[in-house]
Order: structure tokens, then sequence, then C-alpha cells
């Protein structure tokens, strides 16, 4: 039975007493508790309401605004969006709410006691003079502490919740602001509103507004510091390790509306407490955030390291060892091929690249052999789950994710293995480096230790990492190291139209486009569609039916859409919420949170690493619960099943359409690519590649041929502002 509510739009405000609490939530403070109203015309009903209410008591006096649901599961409720509370209005009521649990040190009895002693001033002597506790039979100093630590508790709970609360922020920030605020959050904001963009999910815009409704000074150097850094973060979001000064100070004035000068000061003091770095001996002063700093030195400063430090490589014959693993293999390596062996076993640190087809895979299955005939110790890992799956089926060696490899210790909230504790390796080898941020690279190299072989291997023109950096590319740009790039495609991958269409697409050509589907064959199709909408009733078309039906996929499991941009009828949120429909209707229970609605059934994406959960961003899984008594929905991802609070689900959205950046280092049966001229900004040849080459079985492009030649054509690649190529050549 679906178990969604329908919920009025009409606001109301109830005023009662807090009867009984019949569930709360200690982490996001969700609470369902029955009040009695005080309206004598409903004397008699019990209200059940709902809603985020910061350590509520029974006994309580409450005034909730809201609006009536009817849940067809729990009935009638009464959801509550805003919510004060007033002293209990009998001396009755003071007995129970003292008695609640609330504080520690008091139960029936002593709440009795207190309130025969103070009367109607017990809660004043409790605030004000809690020393008088004392005259209450029974009641020492020990009894006296815990008492008043507990009633401070609870009232800093309660007045910073309702504080955030007057400044219009949602429940489950205001939980998540008082986690790590404490008690100091009401001063903090007072002080500087703009400390709230430290709280995962709250923007410089979001502090922006609150700021502006206290009254705060828009020309002050507060909301200079804090827009600059905002700027940053957006930089780095975009790719970014750093940006000149001259223009973050143009873009960062012109989203603040402040003069020049008063952002040029901001970056000053922001460079004197360490936040962000200026780096004066580059061309253009580029300007940093501390942390990718430190990372693009600490990445360019290992690398060499690396590479300059004995190995046990000394005694490998190459020449020998490519020949015994070609005998070994029953292959014959082309001269490319065997160069690029021959390098991995002679040199510390060697880059291999290429696009599908060309014998990646080949080279890394000659490697490990004769490494291990050695003696030695090899690695293997990937960026993501499926990279690694991936990696492990081609080779037959195991192979993990680098997050997995580093192992992250929750308690420290930091990697197990760094250059305290190196991995116990002689040789690691990365597949997809191009999907390695800066920050994950860096973390990567802390671990490996300086005598081991490192060999990267990677498509440099598929798109670069969604984090901050251009690892890859930066690495082959600087000349520091060997890079062997793999260009001749091998007959049985020329048989593939995907991987041959894959290389047209690289070298600026116009993919080959096949007529008729076959089912037994991979398959390269262009629908030609001029019209957003056309192009999403064929999308929906195909996903619901024709490829399901002619080649036996699973319409969520096995087709994977993207689209170059999120916005418009033919983007990624507008075909989420079409396919969404059309693959899950029956969906329920239903729960919405940060304008995402999730249920069991439902496919997700991880948006955000998160170490603690060992999930990451870009793994897909299926809602296989939703729990409202407990808050929270739990996810089955290939490997685990993982538990989201409410409040966590900004981690998650909905995946049955992507985007091209998000599918990287991931392969799916099927894909199916809109691709319209109202992509224009986005329409450009590695990104087609990228998602192209994301397909195994079937690739099926939906769009304008005017969009695809334009993909073809423009051999722009976006420019990421990083130096570690500037920091690996100044050897």
């Amino acid at each position: 039975m679906k178990q969604t509510a329908r919920k009025s739009d009409r606001t109301e405000t109830i005023r009662g007493t807090v009867e009984r609490i019949i569930y709360t939530n200690d982490e996001n403070h969700y609470t369902v508790a029955v009040i009695a109203p005080e309206d004598a015309s409903r004397a008699t009903d019990e209200v059940t309401v709902v809603g985020t209410f910061p350590e509520l008591v029974e006994g309580e006096s409450v005034i909730c605004e809201g609006r009536w649901q009817d849940h067809k599961k729990f009935g009638r409720q009464f959801a509550v969006d805003t919510f004060s509370t007033k002293v209990p209005p009998t001396l009755h009521g003071l007995e129970r709410y003292l008695a609640s649990s609330l504080i520690e040190g008091v139960g029936p009895e002593f709440a009795r006691r207190i309130v025969k002693a103070f009367g109607e001033q017990t809660l004043d002597v409790i605030e004000h003079e809690p020393n008088r506790l004392l005259e209450v039979p029974g009641i020492g100093r020990g009894r006296l502490r815990k008492i008043t630590a507990s009633w401070s508790r609870h009232q800093s709970a309660r007045d910073v919740l309702i504080f955030l609360q007057g400044l219009g922020i949602s429940p489950a920030y205001s939980s998540r602001i008082y986690r790590q605020f404490g008690a100091g959050t009401i001063d903090l904001i007072n002080q500087n509103p703009y400390r709230l963009t430290d709280v995962r999910g709250i923007g410089f815009r979001t502090a922006d507004k609150i700021a502006e409704k206290m009254g705060f000074d828009r020309d002050s150097i507060e909301r200079a510091r804090a827009g600059v850094l905002y700027t940053l973060e957006e930089l780095a979001g975009e790719g970014h390790t750093c940006f000149p000064e001259s223009r973050l100070v143009g873009r960062a004035s012109e989203l603040l509306a402040v003069g020049p000068d008063r952002i040029e000061r901001a970056i000053a003091e922001e460079e004197n407490e360490g936040r962000v770095v200026v780096d004066r001996e580059l061309p253009d002063d580029p300007v940093y955030l501390g942390g990718l700093h430190r990372a693009e030195f600490v990445v360019a400063q290992l690398l060499r390291h690396i590479a300059s430090s004995e190995s046990e490589l000394a005694d490998i014959d190459a020449e020998t060892a490519v020949a015994w693993a070609e005998k070994r293999n029953r292959i014959e390596l082309d001269p490319t091929q065997r160069d690029a062996v021959k390098a991995a076993l002679s040199q510390k640190v060697t880059v291999i690249t290429g696009g599908p087809g060309v014998g990646k895979t080949t080279i890394i299955n000659c490697i490990i052999p004769i490494l291990r005939a050695k003696g030695l110790r090899v690695l293997l890992a990937a960026p993501t789950g499926r990279a690694a799956r991936r990696l492990e089926e081609t080779t037959g060696t195991k192979a993990q994710t680098i997050h997995r490899m580093l192992k992250w210790n929750p308690r420290s909230g930091e990697f197990q293995m760094n250059q305290d504790e190196p991995l116990e390796a002689d040789a690691v080898i990365i597949d997809e480096t191009s999907m390695i941020d800066i920050t994950l690279m860096r973390d990567l190299l802390l671990a490996v230790p300086g005598t081991a072989v490192l060999i990267l291997v990677g498509d440099v023109d598929q798109l670069p990492s969604v984090g901050p950096g251009n690892v890859l590319r930066d690495i082959i740009r600087s000349e520091a190291f060997p890079v062997k790039r793999l260009e001749q495609i091998f007959r049985q991958a020329k048989q593939s139209p995907i991987i041959r269409n894959a290389h047209r697409i690289n070298h600026g050509k116009m993919p080959e486009l096949q007529s008729t589907p076959r089912a037994d064959r991979e398959g390269f199709y262009f629908i030609e569609r001029t019209e957003p909408e056309a192009v999403l009733d064929t999308v929906l078309e195909l996903c619901t039916d024709r490829i399901p039906n002619r080649f036996g996929l699973d319409p969520a499991d096995d087709i994977q859409v993207m689209a170059p941009m999120y916005r418009g009828t033919a983007g990624v949120d507008n075909f989420n919420s079409e396919l969404r429909r059309a693959l899950n209707p029956d969906a329920h229970p239903e729960i919405k949170r940060f304008g995402r609605q999730f249920a069991p059934g439902d496919k997700v994406m991880q948006i955000r690493n998160d170490y603690d959960k060992d999930v990451f961003n870009g793994d897909i899984g299926r809602v296989i619960d939703v729990n409202r008594v407990e808050e929270t929905i739990t996810v089955r991802f290939e490997e685990q099943s993982v538990d989201y609070s409410f409040d966590e689900l900004d981690s998650l959205q909905t995946a049955y359409a992507i985007s091209v950046h998000k599918s990287q280092g991931s392969e799916y049966p099927a894909v199916v690519i809109a691709l319209t001229s109202h992509h224009y900004v986005m329409l450009q040849r590695n990104l087609l590649y990228t998602a192209v080459t994301r397909g195994v079985r079937l690739v099926v492009i939906v769009g304008d041929r005017k969009a695809l030649g334009r993909s073809v054509s423009n051999d722009r690649i976006g420019r990421r502002h990083t130096t570690l190529a500037e920091r690996l050549a100044d050897r």
C-alpha cells in the first residue's frame, strides 16, 4: 500500500501541551509526539505532530505552526514547520515537565518536591538561582551539579535551534549547525553569519541571505572574505586548483557587488590566516585554497622522489622479460606496446595512455607476471568500484579502489596507509588515472613507498577528473616522466562499432552510423531529433520499450542515460524526473529532502566521497527501504547496503540519467546520449568521446546532426588553471 502523505497548503497554528513522545531521533531531533490542544472546541482531541523539535518533553506547552497531512499509514498528522514553547501553565504541568527525563538527577519524586518548594517560580529558580535547589530535601551538591549541567545543555540546544528557525534555516540544517558549533552557535552567527558556510550543505548564497536578514553590512570585510573563499570553492568545483589573482578579484567583485580594493584586502587577510595561498613566483600570481596548494606541492614533490629513488628493477633484463611474457601469454606485442612494457620495467614512474582497444590491458597483463616472477609485490587499483572490478576481471589479479587500498580510518578521519604506514608494494599500477583529482593523487602518493615502481594507466583524451586538477594531463605535459601513447586499434577491437567510432570521434571524424539494430551484436546508432521535447520522448521510448525488448536489457540496471547539461527539457534533471515516473511509478513510501525525492526501487548515485560509509562519488545503487520511524533510507550498492539518515540525503541524487562527467570510470551495457543544440556550450569532442566509451554493447545518440557535428569538430578543451606541470618541470 502506498504510504505517501497528502499535505494541505494552508498554514495553521495549534497550541497545546505535550502529552507523550512517541519517537525522537537524537541525531536530527525529528520527533513524533501527541499534544492536547488548548482550543476548547478540540479539548477531547489529541493531535499527532511530526517535525524537528529540539528536546521536546512531556508536559511542555508548545505553539506549533504547520499544515495538516493525511498519511495513508499513520493517519491524520500535523506537520510542524516552526514552533515555540512556553512555561507549563499549571503546577501539575511543571511536575510532568521536570519528571520527563529532561534533567539528569530529577525523577517524578524530586520533580514533586521541587515544584512544592518553589511553585510557579520553579523554572526561574533553576535558571537564575540554582543553589536554592539545595533547600529541597534530598538534593545535595552532587545532584545539584547534575541538574544544572543538564538544564544548561537543554536550554542551549533549545535556544540555538529556535534562533536558527527564526532565521529561516530548515530543521535539518539547524540540527547540523548545532552539532557543529554547539552552545556557542548564537554568538558565533551574530558576530559573523558567514561562518555558516563551514557547515556542509550551506553555501555562501544562503549565508549571505541570512546575513542580510540580520542587517549585516554588505560591505563588511567578513562578507568579502567569505565571498573570496566561496569563489575559490566554485572554481575548484569547475576543476581549477588555482586562479589568476586579477581574474579572481574581478569575479569576486562582480559576485559581491563591491569594489576590487575590498576583495584585494580580503585575499590578503585570508592569506595571512593560511586559508588561501598566493604564489607570486608563478605567472599571473595564482591564488589557491590552502589545501589545494599543499596538494599540488606534495604531488610534485612525491612524484620526483619516487622517480629518483632506488628500486628492485635493476636486475630485470627488459628485452628478455618481454619475450618471456609474450610466450607465456601467447601473444605478440606490437613495437609500441613492447616499448611501453620495457619502460615500465626500467623506469620508476611510467605513464601509459591511449583509447579503447589499443592494448592497455594487454600491457598490464604482461607487466604483472614479469614483476611477480621476480618476487615483487604488485598492487592494482582504480578510482571507482566499477573500474576496479573491470581491472580485476581483465587481468585476473585482485584490484581495489584507491580508497580501499589506502584504508580509511573513521576514528582518525584519515587514511591508515600514508607516509608513516606505506603500502606493502614494490609496484603500484593505477588504472583510469584521468579520473584522479589532485587531492586523491596526494593521498595515494603519500602511501606509495619511494622504492616502488609507479605505473599510471589512463586515457588522457577523456574528460578530466570531477574534482579539482588535471593530474594525468599535467604529468604528461610536464615531460618529466616517460609517456607511452598507444594508438593502434587491434583487429578484435576494430570489429566493435563503439570502439571504431570512439576513435573516429577522437580524431575529429564523424562516426559511422548503423541503421538496423541487431540484438546479437554491439551497436552504435544515431536517431535524429531536432526539438528537445522529441529527444525526451524518444529517450523514454528507448529506455522503457525498444532497448529492453530488442536487446533483453533491464531498463534501470543496464541502460544509462546521459546528457551534457542538467537543465532544460533534454537535461539530466528532467530526464530523471520523467524516467523515474516511467520506471518506478508505484514507488512508496516516498521521502523528500533537499529538493529531491527518494523511494524504494529508485536508482541513485552517491555524489560525494563518504569514507565512513565506504561509498564514493559516482557509486550507483538502488533504494531498498525507506523507514519513516527511524528516519533512514537504505541503499543497496553492488557490494554493500548503506543506511542514510534523512538529513544525509544531500549526498544522493537520482541516477536514471547522469551527466557525462559523472559517468567516468564506469561502463554500462547500453548508453543513451542526448545531444541537442540547446547543449551548445558543452558540445566538446572529449565530452562526446567520454560518453561513447562508457557503452559496452550499445550506444544510441538521440539529437540533431548539427549538435553531433559541433561535438566532433570542437576539440577545444576547457582550460583548467593548474600548476602541477610547472612544478614537475621545475626540477
